[in-house]
């Protein structure tokens, strides 16, 4: 067994890890994890730039990749504390952004400024119980090789928006998109799909 599957199925020597990573009533790695473990654990690519004032919320028992000469502009925030985020190459994360595990992010992607993706929900379903303590709930956001999503967007947990497909500002994706399609509004809806046939985008 994998020395970090070991701890996750002890729930004493978890409590210890986490307590050693993570200041109370944070959620973020403590100075020693972010200098001396992620680097060794954590992939970045060959001229990816993460600038100096993003808060790189990401820790050592969860995965997090940067590809090729992609860039996280400042300001954004990016947690893998509860799922995987996998960036790819060539792609921006604009100012602002806030990607929350688990997030799967493709090549040649631009994310806008103010865009949200968040993988996990709290559940709250019990009313003698804040949804702060609630479980958690996980569900994988896919966002395919050259999508763009538009400023102050949100993209909830479990959605998938395929290839070259592209998300107006301002919208709420609450549901799959297909791939090279544009969707728009709160929830966000299909309005044009590419004819390969006639080589346009023609409203739906």
């Amino acid at each position: 067994m994998v020395f970090t599957e070991y701890i996750k199925r002890n729930p004493g020597l978890k409590r210890l890890f986490l307590w050693m990573m993570i200041p109370a009533n944070q959620q973020r790695p403590r100075i020693w994890v972010k200098w001396f473990i992620n680097p060794f654990v954590h992939k970045k690519g060959k001229g990816a730039l993460i600038r100096r004032r993003t808060r790189t919320d990401v820790f050592p028992y969860n995965a997090f990749s940067l590809g090729t000469h992609s860039v996280i502009e400042d300001f954004a925030t990016i947690n893998n504390g509860v799922g995987d985020v996998s960036i790819g190459a060539r792609t921006i994360v604009g100012i602002g952004n806030v990607i929350i595990g688990p997030v799967s992010i493709g090549n040649d992607v631009m994310l806008a400024q103010h865009v949200v993706l968040s993988g996990l929900n709290h559940e709250y379903e019990r009313v003698d119980v804040p949804p702060s303590k609630q479980a958690v709930e996980r569900q994988m956001i896919s966002i395919e090789d050259e999508v763009w999503v538009g400023a102050n967007s949100v993209v909830t947990a479990g959605v998938t928006i395929g290839k070259h497909a592209i998300i107006g500002a301002g919208s709420i994706v609450t549901r799959d998109v297909p791939a090279f399609s544009v969707a728009v509004g709160n929830p966000a809806k299909v309005i044009k799909k590419y004819n390969e046939g006639t080589k346009l985008w023609e409203r739906v």
